[in-house]
């Protein structure tokens, strides 16, 4: 499933939370809820792919260096919020 989930982030990190909402239980072991996971498909889908991949990898949570990736993967969300709406305003 990891494979198949990095192969799809690469596409689309939308595309990969729903092939991993559809194939495994990650998302159901990163998230007591519903709330964040769908707010995070749609405003931070990096940074919810990032949180679940690094959950289910250390098995107790995310400590230490994962958080850097999943503040890395906020920043790549940020990024394309901030290019969109400076291609929006180019036109």
């Amino acid at each position: 499933m990891g494979c198949f989930a990095a192969i799809l982030a690469l596409i689309s990190p939308r595309l990969a939370l729903f092939a991993i909402l559809i194939f495994s239980d990650w998302i159901g072991r990163a998230f007591d809820g519903w709330v964040l996971p769908v707010l995070g498909f749609f405003l931070l889908p990096w940074t919810t792919l990032a949180y679940t991949v690094m959950w289910v990898s250390g098995g107790r949570g995310v400590d230490g260096l994962e958080w850097a990736l999943v503040v890395l993967a906020f920043l790549f969300d940020v990024g394309s919020w901030r290019e969109g709406d400076r291609g929006r305003r180019a036109r």
